[in-house]
């Protein structure tokens, strides 16, 4: 059986460094961190670690610490016995035996409460495992655990076990951002737009227009690689298939009837930094308005350190909106304070 690791496309020194890394720590037999931002890929490199590792022919097993309660997560990890809480009916195979002699990808591992990332401690460090309901078991696996969140400063604070972050931490893979990957645009775009027209069921992709490679190029992709994709996928979709694509859709929600503000705050319900003084008694409505427009894109900015673009994304609006809006109320911050 042949089983090659998944492609990853990319020329850029940054993400040569990045593979070159994960091809020297593959083989090895310990736990690996691999540190990203949100859309960079880290399920990929999970994947790639594992099939360049001796355990390629052995089960692959992934598990997304965010999506379940702590309770159900313990469960699907170390599995349960009969009759360990009301509806289990039957004994369960966690996915930690499951990956028994293979890989164990925890994805958004900083989110494991600490009861889980305690048993979490000992099966990396001992290979034991506990059921819930009590049973023990012995497994033979590799962890790669992956997040977007500072550990060390989460270990720090105490909100992540310092001793389970030694463990994992025997190599720490970190993936370089779009944005610093700035060449590998235009080949990555061309690859998702090939994708998209042969799903499409379309005889030929006419190409990309200059116009639209410099968009791309000029987009920061806070959402990396997967934002990139999404943009070219529905750019190609809502294209005329016999012209070169020019319109990038870079903001599914960009709408002339989108609206402008935020929602409605209940003052009642609003954090103490949103709330402020109601206008003189002489304003009128028109007045009022403006004043909270103007306070809760003042304390928006404060709240992510002047960041337009996180600011933006914070309010549910777009870049060049808020922008609009900043100018409205004279709140461009001064030029050593923007992004």
């Amino acid at each position: 059986m042949s089983i090659t690791p998944p492609s990853l496309l990319g020329e850029s020194p940054a993400f040569l460094a990045a593979l070159a890394h994960v091809s020297r720590v593959a083989p090895l037999e310990r736990p690996v961190l691999v540190i990203g931002e949100r859309g960079t890929g880290k399920e990929l490199i999970a994947a790639r670690l594992h099939y360049l590792s001796q355990r390629w022919d052995r089960p692959f097993i992934k598990v997304n610490c965010a999506a379940l309660p702590e309770s159900l997560l313990d469960s699907e990890l170390f599995g349960h016995e009969a009759g360990a809480f009301t509806g289990a009916t039957r004994r369960q195979i966690g996915r930690i035996e499951q990956a028994d002699g293979g890989t164990l990808f925890l994805d958004e591992i900083a989110t494991a409460s600490p009861a889980v990332q305690e048993k979490l401690l000992r099966a990396v460090e001992y290979g034991e495992i506990e059921r819930v309901g009590g049973r023990t078991a012995t497994v033979d696996v590799r962890v790669v655990g992956a997040t977007n969140a500072d550990l060390p400063a989460l270990a720090a604070a105490g909100r992540f076990r310092a001793d389970l972050l030694d463990r994992l931490a025997f190599d720490v893979v970190t993936l370089p951002p779009l944005r610093a990957r700035p060449d590998d645009i235009p080949p990555l775009a061309e690859h998702f737009a090939l994708g998209m027209v042969r799903e499409l069921q379309r005889p030929l992709f006419p190409g990309f227009t200059a116009a639209a490679l410099d968009r791309l190029r000029g987009h920061d992709w806070p959402g990396n690689v997967r934002e990139l994709r999404n943009a070219v996928e529905r750019s190609v979709a809502a294209a005329d298939p016999d012209e070169s694509l020019d319109h990038i859709i870079l903001d599914p929600f960009e709408s002339p009837w989108r609206p402008a503000t935020a929602p409605f705050v209940r003052p009642e319900a609003a954090p103490a930094a949103a709330q402020v003084p109601a206008p003189a008694p002489d304003g009128g409505i028109l007045d009022q308005v403006r004043a909270f427009e103007a306070a809760r894109l003042r304390e928006a900015l404060e709240r992510n350190r002047f960041n337009q673009r996180q600011t933006a994304e914070a309010l549910g609006l777009g870049y060049h909106q808020l922008r609009g809006m900043l100018k409205k109320h004279g709140l461009i911050p001064p030029a050593h304070l923007r992004p």
